[in-house]
């Protein structure tokens, strides 16, 4: 007794929280802590790692500084923003709505969101949980409004600009599209049936049953609170983040190490009475076409060495956060850091692969180069020709070049790559990647063209022009104004010499680059353009496009 009281001593001075019954090595604790030595550095932020193994904490540590200002370093328990791994906490508090019968996860989500826009299609509450509802994400729309960089965004902000929405990013069910839109509307059904704030609903019925008495949700991002640590970007020195997003639901927690683990320890080994809530969370829906995604309610179900692992990351300003768990072998891991180049997902897998033994399944899958491929056919080039073009697809807006060259069909996604498409009939291809053998097939009645990579969603893209290469004629069309009716803001095309220049009134003038006949590309927060034109060529107006915000419509107006 007195051997192993000794050891949990020197222990506890080294490591601050560890265990020696043999869950942990003095190996596998050098192993861990060398990982993360560089980030006690002199005037370095770093962070605080936790990892949990059959409901014991075997190792416990902070490194770094919490505040450069101040010399203040991290500890264990210095409070740390974990961005969207907050999103689990937001989905929990729907399922323990749902359990109360107070709502079903598959409500319109007008039932409570009463002046959300009607979209001529239902939008559940699931969807939201799983990113699937086709709303637009508010950064990219907040952005396109005229929201800059260092701009405090509101949960008001969204819902005042939402008002005004008309369209959706696709029908409800038909994507996956990862939306913090979403969540913060989650957040506000909470507020609505709860009738209370829902940083005061998150503290009543989360957090302080599970006795995570160190996690809060930030609703005043002005506020102090003792024990925060501060968040730096790593560009060629350390500079201090601007924490802008002020939204609360999909993000903006607070919480540390321990309290996290709190949290995690019933994904393995669940409290009684929060079986059944935390068993919902894990619950996926395919999507309108089948197709099985891997995003729960707030955590993302995925592998990781063969085995099962629950998961989520967040990064908000220059923190970052990841909590992973291996249910079957009852691993947690937590990682939360307050400066942005920190590496905490590869960090991750480091320590996972100090505990685990890999198995023979890889996480890609690859064809072999003498793998049996399908028997081919011979075609002539006027068949060939039929599918030479360029095609755009609206969910990834990006576009392929196909074209005929030296006999052979060929496939373009960039300047630098091209394979050819080789025919197992007139309308299906194998593309003669290195790696891996998609299936390109071409419908000629819907003019579209589908790639497929073994078992994933295949990727669509429809008929844009027939050129391949781009078309400069006929710009000075383009010039003019244009107004969005749903962000309540003005574009300016004009141009400049031998270029083409969108402006805004806070994002100042941006070239336009163009990329085919009707596409152009330029810098955030406008991203891609795309001319809608009438069947004489008039220009009716523009669709701006900035990654999971799609098709905001600018219609030509005159001054």
């Amino acid at each position: 007794m007195k051997l192993k009281t000794n050891c949990l001593i020197v222990y506890f001075l080294l490591f601050s929280v560890m265990t020696c019954f043999g869950q942990i090595s003095e190996e596998q604790i050098e192993k861990i802590d060398s990982l993360f030595i560089p980030w006690n550095a002199p005037n370095h932020p770093g962070g605080s790692v936790l990892i949990s193994k059959n409901g014991k904490t075997i190792f416990s540590k902070a490194y770094g500084l919490a505040s450069l200002e101040y010399n203040i370093p991290n500890t264990e328990n210095t409070l740390f923003n974990i961005g969207s791994v907050s999103k689990q906490f937001t989905a929990m508090g729907i399922v323990l709505l749902e359990e109360q019968s107070k709502l079903s996860f598959d409500d319109n989500v007008k039932k409570f969101l009463p002046n959300l826009p009607d979209f001529g299609k239902t939008i559940t509450i699931r969807q939201l949980l799983h990113h699937t509802s086709g709303l637009r994400d508010l950064h990219g729309l907040l952005g396109l409004a005229g929201w800059r960089p260092a701009d405090l965004e509101t949960n008001e902000d969204l819902y005042r600009i939402f008002e005004n929405q008309k369209e959706l990013n696709f029908s409800p069910g038909d994507e996956f599209s990862y939306s913090n839109t979403g969540y913060i509307f989650l957040a506000k059904i909470i507020e609505n049936v709860g009738e209370i704030s829902f940083e005061k609903w998150m503290k009543q019925n989360i957090f302080e049953p599970l006795g995570m008495n160190n996690t809060y949700v930030e609703t005043q991002h002005d506020r102090v609170i003792p024990n925060n640590a501060t968040s730096y970007y790593l560009r060629n020195e350390f500079k201090r983040a601007i924490e802008y997003w002020g939204y609360f639901g999909s993000g903006n927690m607070h919480s540390t190490t321990e309290d996290l683990n709190i949290w995690l320890l019933n994904f393995s080994a669940p409290k009684k009475e929060w079986e059944s809530a935390f068993k919902k969370l894990l619950l996926t829906t395919p999507l309108n076409n089948g197709f099985e995604t891997n995003y729960a309610f707030g955590v993302r179900i995925e592998s990781y060495s063969g085995k099962k692992v629950i998961q989520h990351g967040g990064s908000v300003g220059g923190f970052r956060a990841i909590t992973r768990v291996f249910p079957e072998e009852q691993l947690h891991i937590v990682i939360l850091s307050n400066y942005t180049r920190s590496s905490i997902g590869s960090k991750t897998n480091k320590i996972s692969d100090i505990f685990l033994s890999k198995s023979d399944e890889t996480p890609i899958k690859k064809i072999e180069q003498n793998s049996r491929l399908p028997e081919f056919v011979k075609l002539s080039n006027k068949k060939l020709k039929q599918f030479e073009g360029v095609y755009w697809s609206d969910s990834e807006k990006s576009g392929r070049k196909i074209y005929v060259k030296n006999d052979t069909l060929r496939y373009s996604s960039s300047e630098k790559n091209e394979w050819a498409l080789v025919p197992t009939n007139e309308q299906i291809f194998i593309m003669m990647h290195p790696t891996i053998k998609p299936v390109v097939t071409f419908d000629n009645k819907t003019h579209q063209m589908t790639i497929k990579i073994e078992d994933n969603l295949p990727g669509v893209f429809s008929f844009l022009q027939s050129n391949v290469d781009k078309n400069t004629n006929d710009l000075n069309a383009f010039v003019g104004h244009y107004y969005s009716p749903e962000l309540k803001t003005i574009y300016s095309v004009f141009n400049e010499g031998k270029d083409i220049y969108i402006e805004h009134a806070r994002h100042g003038k941006m070239k336009l680059n163009q990329l085919y006949n009707t596409v152009f590309s330029t810098d955030e927060p406008v991203g891609i353009v795309e001319i809608s034109r009438s069947k004489s060529g008039e220009v009716l107006g523009l669709r701006m496009s900035n990654g999971r915000t799609r098709n905001v419509w600018f219609k030509s107006i005159k001054f």
